[in-house]
């Protein structure tokens, strides 16, 4: 979730096809002069290099939309637990073409269907913009009558125009554009913890956060399978942050380049040999982020019931010698399943009581 109002999303990329129709005339005189014709338009040609764009681009994509799917119980239901990163938000995410560099930008256009126009990238499942109907695809006009930038960097101007409206108001007067037509949503504010959740363009098993941002490999991803699983390791991350251990750590300025770097289309992989610079996280440090976690899991409704086998078999799979891998960072694994199950007991007696899941 960008930090004012947006995040980020991608759609599934379109075989460009054009059809050329044929008529038969009336014979002409022998006489006559044959007519002259316009030349034939050629039909739009997808070089391989274009076609490789638009299928990495859907690809990341469809991975940040089920990322942001999972997250959003996370983030909305634990604004109570995020404490200092709690923030009201529009719950949306908005691009334009310009939101991507170099050969991207077509590739935006011709596969996701942008132009200069921000339009409606994903909309957080819950929140108040779910609720009120906005729609991915929505093209931004304007906030509370403030027309919205187009083109080059607005994603940035927009941010600056949104911030303002969402700290002071509850709700905002959106004007779209939707198949065609015009018209006004009333999109009340959503407070949730203020976590930028992307995804990493990277086949290594690994998480990252930097204080602001959680993002999760596309190894993770398909190395977690479920949903419940990619969970554990969001809100993992998300409560190193809420707990401020990336200050302690004084990793912040690493890990945040190599986010910086994984969240583009074609990131320099150079940058993850080894451990990449981070630091592993000392153990109690860790464990008490999984104490977090655990609480922020059950809030939002996942399953807790599974993390320690989870964590285990990351640990079995891909273990410390694995040096740009989740557990070569943290790599206190039998300390911090003893925490685990201490926690997930703690839980099932506060739900059997009734009581409130506060940590």
């Amino acid at each position: 979730m960008a930090r004012h109002a947006t995040h980020l999303t991608i759609a599934a990329a379109a075989l460009l096809l054009s059809a050329c129709s044929t008529f038969q005339s009336k014979p002409m005189p022998a006489s006559a002069p044959e007519p002259v014709r316009p030349a034939a338009e050629e039909p739009p040609v997808i070089t391989a290099k274009m076609a490789a764009a638009q299928g990495a681009l859907s690809q990341m994509v469809a991975l940040q939309d089920r990322l942001y799917r999972v997250a959003a119980p996370l983030l909305i239901n634990n604004a109570e637990l995020c404490r200092n990163q709690a923030r009201n938000l529009l719950g949306f995410t908005a691009k334009n073409q310009f939101s991507y560099s170099g050969e991207f930008v077509e590739a935006a256009h011709d596969a996701l269907g942008y132009g200069d126009r921000l339009q409606v990238s994903g909309v957080l499942p819950g929140s108040g913009a779910a609720r009120a109907g906005l729609r991915k695809g929505d093209g931004l006009i304007a906030a509370e009558g403030k027309n919205l930038p187009t083109g080059v960097n607005a994603e940035t101007q927009a941010a600056a125009v949104f911030g303002p409206l969402v700290s002071s108001h509850q709700s905002l007067k959106l004007t779209v554009s939707r198949d065609g037509a015009t018209q006004v949503i009333n999109v009340p504010v959503t407070r949730a913890c203020a976590f930028k959740v992307d995804i990493g363009n990277a086949d290594n098993v690994n998480a990252y956060s930097d204080g602001s941002r959680v993002m999760i490999t596309r190894g993770m991803v398909n190395f977690a399978g479920s949903d419940d699983a990619i969970a554990y390791v969001l809100a993992k991350d998300m409560a190193h942050n809420v707990l401020g251990h990336a200050n302690v750590m004084r990793s912040a300025f690493t890990v945040s380049s190599i986010i910086d770097n994984l969240v583009t289309v074609r990131p320099d992989l150079s940058m993850l040999i080894g451990t990449a610079g981070v630091r592993p996280v000392p153990q109690d440090l860790d464990a008490a982020a999984d104490y977090l976690a655990l609480y922020m899991l059950a809030r939002a409704g996942y399953d807790i019931n599974h993390v320690h086998a989870f964590w285990q078999r990351l640990h079995t799979q891909y273990p410390p010698s694995v040096l740009n891998g989740y557990t070569a960072i943290h790599p206190s694994t039998t300390y911090r399943l003893t925490v685990i199950d201490k926690t997930v007991a703690e839980i099932k007696a506060k739900e059997a009581a009734r009581k409130p899941l506060l940590p």
